[in-house]
């Protein structure tokens, strides 16, 4: 019988309690993610390496935080943002954070010459509008 199975109260994290309490309290205070349309699909038709760097960049704006590189959206909608991944390609992710409830992805595409395609930005505008911004 070991230590663990007399010691109810015992894990092996003991000594980490404090750095515990801080990941909860972060998890608390994270927005949920909300994909609108087919963001989520298209951001998983990504590249891995570029689909990790969009996943990341979210977890920042889901606490609160900006991400490395990004823009504001101002043709899209009050508050939406593009964030603007540089890996195997030009990628981008538009999102919008101002709802108190959650971060909505509104899009998720591969740039694919400098300027914004007209019919990304009109299709980003549409998802806006349909979560009532």
């Amino acid at each position: 019988m070991g230590f663990a199975s007399l010691n109810p109260s015992y894990t092996p994290l003991m000594g980490r309690t404090l750095e515990l309490s801080k990941y909860f309290d972060i998890l608390r205070c994270m927005k949920e993610l909300k994909f609108i349309g087919s963001s989520l699909d298209d951001l998983k038709n990504f590249p891995a390496e570029a689909r990790r760097a969009a996943g990341f960049e979210l977890g920042a704006v889901q606490r609160g935080e900006a991400p490395s590189d990004f823009k504001p959206m101002l043709n899209v909608g009050a508050g939406v943002y593009e964030i603007r991944i540089h890996t195997q390609g030009e990628w981008r992710v538009l999102y919008v954070a101002k709802f108190t409830d959650a971060v909505y992805v509104l899009h998720a595409f591969q740039k694919k010459s400098q300027k914004t395609g007209k019919e990304d930005i009109d299709l980003a505008a549409r998802r806006y509008r349909q979560i009532g911004g």
